[in-house]
């Protein structure tokens, strides 16, 4: 019987050398993960414990994101006290966003994730890391104080069950719908206790960004992790960031998996998750006559340089409805200047957006960009539960960056391609 990427990674990791699908093992983690809300917490527990030295401090990666820049005192205080953290315990790695970005798009670009590579997190949005060839596992903040303290956890080795895609996305298709599709096949329980393990020929069409869009959404599905092949666009992309902790791991042909999808991408089309839930996705043909108030592209996988290339293609030329309020978010502060060099930025600004520091902010509810009752979001952030960005009687529709930049223009929901003739797959 073979083993799946996810028990290769798992087994790595722990301290008998074994993993298989069921068992309970002690995982010790390349990185673990804190933000300014998980990181209070954290905090809090290390000190009831007694600790006074870590584990291992150059294995924690601290990064204020969600409430940075700090929109109030508590949140200034927040962000102090995880600073003050990584001072008192010599925690070289600490960011804030205004310097270097939200932390599942920074870990990457930083060298933290890569190839067979296992990341803890007290964010559940830790599974972005997938799109790397590793494991991104999100915990509480007691389970990652326990981490930071002894360097290990008991964990459950996940069942997996296997993705693969083929074909080729047409125009105006990304990552998005990919993610999109697949959570409406299975439901937001559809991978639970599970990781999810993708790959296929069509993995080649897809640039790392658009892996990173699906792998961030893979616990919209339940999943507690995922994992997609390595490939020769993830080598090129870590060679540059300087990973070299880890070798890439490739699921044996005889590995056990809970069960197996496929998902043609040459079938697929843009696709809306209509409120309440990122279960409800929706052909963009079929979401008709939705007025928007405000259009969001930003977020921790949909930040990205494709995500504002795309939106840019839209945008240029073009005056945004005055009804609407448009807010750009570059995901990094890479991607940030990345985007200025590239003239990005300044066709945001001459259409009428607003481009932003990286934050996590609008995206879960905390801060520049929250909805009023009544008023409705189209956005390329991962969640649309009731109340996500703000009063509980908003409405948040996801879509990908494309269908978010036409609403900007037009104020509904329509086809990119009745704005943009000549903007596509074929010109990002």
């Amino acid at each position: 019987m073979g083993f799946t990427m996810t028990e290769k990674i798992y087994a790595s990791h722990s301290k008998s050398g074994n993993a298989q699908a069921g068992e309970i093992v002690i995982l010790t983690p390349d990185v673990v993960l804190l933000n300014d809300t998980s990181g209070s917490i954290t905090v809090g527990q290390l000190n009831q414990m007694g600790v006074q030295e870590l584990y291992d401090s150059e294995k924690v990666v601290l990064v204020a994101d969600h409430f940075s820049p700090p929109k109030d005192v508590t949140s200034a205080e927040s962000i102090g006290l995880l600073r003050g953290f990584g001072k008192k315990y010599g925690i070289k790695n600490f960011y804030e966003s205004g310097r270097y970005g939200i932390e599942h798009a920074l870990l990457p670009e930083l060298g933290k994730v890569g190839p067979g590579g296992l990341i803890f997190g007290a964010d559940s949005h830790t599974c972005t890391a997938g799109a790397l060839n590793a494991c991104g596992v999100g915990f509480g903040s007691t389970d990652l104080a326990g981490v930071i303290a002894t360097g290990e956890l008991w964990v459950k080795v996940p069942a997996s069950i296997r993705v693969d895609m083929i074909g080729k996305p047409g125009r105006f298709v990304t990552g998005k719908d990919i993610i999109l599709s697949l959570i409406a096949q299975i439901g937001v329980d559809g991978a639970l206790n599970a990781a999810l393990e993708f790959g296929g020929p069509g993995l080649a069409n897809l640039n790392v960004d658009e892996r990173m869009a699906i792998a961030n959404m893979a616990v919209e599905a339940g999943a507690d992790t995922c994992v997609f092949e390595c490939d020769e666009q993830v080598l090129s992309y870590v060679a540059q960031t300087g990973w070299s902790l880890r070798d890439p791991v490739t699921p044996d042909h005889d590995a056990v998996y809970l069960e197996r999808r496929e998902i043609d991408l040459d079938r697929l089309q843009p696709l809306v998750a209509v409120p309440p839930s990122p279960a409800n996705g929706t052909p963009l043909s079929s979401v008709t006559d939705v007025t928007v108030h405000q259009v969001y592209i930003g977020n921790c996988a949909n930040g990205t340089m494709t995500d504002l290339r795309q939106a840019a293609q839209i945008l240029k030329g073009q005056t945004i409805s005055p009804e609407v309020r448009v807010i750009v978010v570059p995901a990094t502060s890479a991607i940030y200047q990345q985007a200025a060099r590239e003239g990005l930025l300044e066709i945001f600004a001459a259409a009428g957006a607003g481009v932003s520091l990286p934050t996590c902010g609008a995206c879960f509810g905390g801060h520049m960009g929250i909805l009023a009752a009544g008023e409705t979001a189209i956005s390329t952030t991962n969640r649309n539960f009731r109340g996500r960005m703000g009063h509980a009687d908003s409405k948040v529709y996801l879509a990908n960056a494309w269908v978010a930049a036409a609403a900007a223009i037009t104020g509904k929901i329509i086809d990119p391609a009745a704005i943009a003739t000549t903007a596509g797959r074929e010109c990002a």
